[in-house]
């Protein structure tokens, strides 16, 4: 796969603002039971798929339930000096949205797939996602949240994600010719499914007696249900930080 570009062009102040990949960890994954969510190599992939932008500046934002463009209230817990105007609710509808202060480009043929930090849900609103066509617009765009509930407050922190960029190859949905198979028509694969569907009945069964758990973390290590190590598993992604160009 040809590799992809992806260029950052400063259009406005970036005091504050920051740019980097995602981490794999998760506030809520670290206090769940013995930090078990972990275990789950999918969320761990998708909570570092991309790269998250943070806020410059903290605030807090409601909403009256009205549409009006004036229905969204941001309030600040500093001055915004040279942030001013990127984080307001001029759209109404219960929308806070943040100018982000790039103009980004992408290779020919990928795009922008632009949403909030994986797994990292946040209460009272949510973020709201978007592809851009970041391989020919000469144009920025917003990241917006939604607030979810009337007449309450939801916080953001300075230095929080709250944007998560991932291109991605605007080829490939149109690309892709979904089908239905019947299992029968596989036979190792339905031989390697009631394997995994034996072993993991008998270990909620046996968590349900208040017995220990024996997860076989075959997908984590990357193995069959026979043990053969599959080479193309990964466990994680290892995206490089923004640089800046020479003799900036």
């Amino acid at each position: 796969m040809h590799a992809c570009e992806l260029v950052a062009y400063g259009v406005s102040s970036t005091r504050g603002w920051g740019i980097e990949p995602a981490s794999p960890r998760r506030e809520w994954m670290d206090q769940s039971t013995d930090k078990f969510a972990y275990r789950c190599l999918p969320l761990t992939m998708a909570n570092q798929a991309g790269w998250v932008v943070t806020s410059p500046l903290a605030f807090a934002a409601s909403w009256n339930g009205k549409n009006e463009t004036n229905s969204v209230t941001v309030r600040f817990l500093e001055d915004e000096g040279e942030n001013k105007g990127q984080i307001s609710g001029h759209f109404g509808h219960g929308v806070v949205t943040f100018t982000l202060p790039w103009l980004f480009r992408t290779s020919p043929g990928y795009g922008l797939w632009v949403r909030g930090p994986s797994n990292a849900p946040k209460d009272g609103i949510t973020a709201l996602e978007g592809v851009v066509e970041t391989d020919w617009a000469p144009y920025t765009f917003t990241m917006n949240w939604r607030l979810t509930r009337r007449g309450s407050e939801v916080f953001f922190r300075k230095g929080e994600a709250i944007c998560m960029l991932l291109p991605v190859a605007l080829n490939v949905p149109e690309a892709i010719r979904p089908r239905f198979e019947s299992l029968e028509s596989n036979p190792v694969l339905k031989q390697d499914y009631a394997a995994f569907i034996e072993r993991r009945a008998a270990n909620i069964a046996s968590l349900k007696a208040g017995g220990p758990s024996a997860w076989s973390m075959d997908y984590m290590r990357g193995h069959l249900p026979d043990g053969t190590e599959v080479t193309q598993h990964r466990r994680g992604f290892k995206l490089a930080e923004f640089s800046l160009a020479e003799g900036e």
